[in-house]
C-alpha cells in the first residue's frame, strides 16, 4: 500500500506569536508531551414531529437535523516547566539572560500583544500609555518575571499554533489552529515527578496547512504568500513562517537541554497570613525552625490552575453554517490545591500543619468572613544553582484543610488568589530562574 500513516510521537508543536494588528512577530518550538490533542465540531438543531393519530391510525414521527455552525476549535496539550539562561554564543537571546521555553503560552494568556525583538519581552502594544508599553514577561540576568498587569481584556491577542507531524520526515503533515487563544493552565508538582503544564483552549478553526509547507534544504524565494511554511531539512526540519516580507525563524533554544527541568521533591511552601491574631504562625520559637511569622508546610503535591475562563461569539444567522467569531474573555480565576501530611511538632506545634488547621478551626477565625493569606510557592525549592520557578500570590483565601485517610494521614487545603482590589490583576506573579 502507498498510504502514509503518522503517529503522534512524532509530533513538534510551534507557535506564532502576531502583534494586535494580526502580523507575524515570532515563531517558537513548544516540546510537548504524550496526549495532546485537537478537534473541532459542529452545532445541530433537531425538528422533530410530534401528532396524534389519523384516522387511519398512523402517527407521523420523522426528524430533520440542521447545521447552525462550526463550534470553536478545543487545543490541549502538557509541557515541562523548563526555565533556561542564554547562552554566551549562538544563542537566540542575551546572554545569561533568563527565559522559559513555554514563555510564550503564559504571555499569550496574560495579554500580550507585542514581542520586543531588542529586549526580548513580551509586552502590551495595543493599551500602552503614552509612548510606554507595559511588560508582560520581563526578562533580565536575574530572572524572568511574568506577570498579568495587561489581562484585563473583553478579548485576547491570538497566536497560530502549529502541530507538525513528521513521521515521513520528506513529507510531514501540519495542521494549524488558527487565531488561537490559551484558557487555561494548571502547574503540577507531585512529589515524584518533574514539573508539568497542562496547557488548554480554543481557536476558530483547524486547517490543514500542508499544501502550504515547503521541506528543503534552502528557503523558497517565489510563489509565497503571508503565512506559508518552510521546514529547514538541514536543520532538523526547523519551522519557519513567512511574515508577508520575509521568513521568521523559531526560536528554539533550551529545547534540547536536559539540564533545565524541575524536580518537584524540592518544592517549599510558605505561607503568610495578614491577621497574625487568629494565625499566629511562627511566632517565636516555631516548630518548623522559623521564626517569621509564617506557617512553613511540607508538601507531599499540589496544584494551581489558572483560567481566563473564555467563550466564543458565533452568530447565529438562519439558513447558514455560522463560523466562530471571536474570543471573549470571562472572570479570571486562579485556583489550586495544596497536600501535605499532618504534622504535630511534639516540642512546640507552632507553624505545622496541624497549627494552621486548629487556627482556622478556632472560633473567632470562624467568624472572619473573608481570610487572606499570602503564599509563596517556591517549584524546585530555593537553590541558585538549580532550575526552578517561584509563584508569588499575595492574597488567597484559604479553605479549611481537609483530612484525607490513606497509609499516612494527610491534609488537602484549597486555595483561591485573588487581587488586592476586585479590579486589581496581581493574583499571581510567576517567576523563573534558569541554572
Amino acid at each position: 500500500m502507498s498510504d502514509q500513516l503518522y503517529f503522534s510521537r512524532d509530533t513538534k508543536m510551534f507557535v506564532a506569536f502576531k502583534d494586535h494588528g494580526g502580523a507575524y512577530q515570532m515563531a517558537f518550538e513548544i516540546p510537548i508531551l504524550d496526549g495532546f490533542g485537537f478537534s473541532q465540531a459542529n452545532n445541530t438543531s433537531e425538528i422533530t414531529l410530534a401528532e396524534m393519530e389519523s384516522s387511519a391510525g398512523k402517527s407521523r414521527r420523522g426528524r430533520r437535523l440542521f447545521n447552525d455552525s462550526l463550534a470553536p476549535a478545543e487545543w490541549n496539550c502538557s509541557t515541562y516547566v523548563r526555565p533556561f539562561k542564554g547562552a554566551a554564543s549562538g544563542s537566540d537571546y542575551t546572554a545569561t539572560e533568563h527565559h522559559a521555553v513555554e514563555e510564550v503560552l503564559w504571555a499569550a494568556m496574560a495579554g500580550s500583544d507585542h514581542y520586543d525583538t531588542t529586549t526580548h519581552h513580551f509586552e502590551s502594544d495595543k493599551f500602552k500609555s503614552g509612548s510606554v508599553e507595559a511588560t508582560v514577561s520581563d526578562s533580565d540576568a536575574t530572572d524572568l518575571n511574568i506577570n498579568f498587569s495587561q489581562s484585563n481584556r473583553a478579548n485576547l491577542n491570538p497566536i497560530d499554533i502549529f502541530f507538525v507531524m513528521e513521521t515521513n520526515a520528506t513529507n510531514p503533515v501540519v495542521y494549524k489552529i488558527v487565531d488561537a487563544v490559551v484558557n487555561e493552565a494548571t502547574i503540577n508538582f507531585e512529589v515524584d515527578g518533574i514539573a508539568t503544564i497542562e496547557w488548554s483552549g480554543f481557536g476558530k478553526d483547524i486547517k490543514d496547512v500542508t499544501g502550504d509547507t515547503t521541506v528543503a534544504a534552502s528557503e523558497p524565494s517565489s510563489g509565497l504568500a503571508t503565512g506559508d511554511i518552510y521546514l529547514d531539512s538541514g536543520a532538523d526540519n526547523l519551522f519557519h513562517i513567512y511574515d508577508g516580507s520575509a521568513f521568521v525563524e523559531a526560536k528554539d533554544e533550551g529545547t534540547g537541554s536536559t539540564s533545565n527541568f524541575i524536580r518537584n521533591r524540592v518544592t517549599s511552601l510558605s505561607i503568610d497570613p495578614a491577621d497574625t491574631t487568629n494565625f499566629p504562625g511562627a511566632v517565636g520559637t516555631g516548630g518548623d525552625g522559623e521564626d517569621d511569622g509564617n506557617y512553613h508546610i511540607t508538601l507531599t503535591g499540589g496544584s494551581i490552575t489558572v483560567s481566563n475562563n473564555i467563550e466564543f461569539l458565533t452568530p447565529e444567522t438562519l439558513g447558514s453554517v455560522n463560523l466562530p467569531l471571536e474570543n471573549v474573555t470571562g472572570a479570571r480565576s486562579i485556583s489550586g490545591t495544596l497536600n501535605c501530611y499532618v504534622v504535630l511538632n511534639t516540642v512546640n506545634n507552632t507553624g505545622s500543619s496541624t497549627d494552621l488547621f486548629n487556627d482556622m478551626k478556632a472560633t473567632d477565625a470562624l467568624a472572619l468572613v473573608n481570610n487572606s493569606f499570602g503564599l509563596v510557592i517556591n517549584v524546585g525549592g530555593t537553590d541558585t544553582t538549580k532550575p526552578r520557578l517561584k509563584l508569588n500570590m499575595p492574597k488567597c483565601h484559604l479553605e479549611i484543610p481537609t483530612h484525607s485517610i490513606e497509609d499516612v494521614l494527610s491534609f488537602e487545603t484549597n486555595f483561591h488568589a485573588l487581587g488586592t482590589s476586585i479590579a486589581d490583576t496581581d493574583e499571581l506573579d510567576l517567576t523563573y530562574f534558569g541554572a
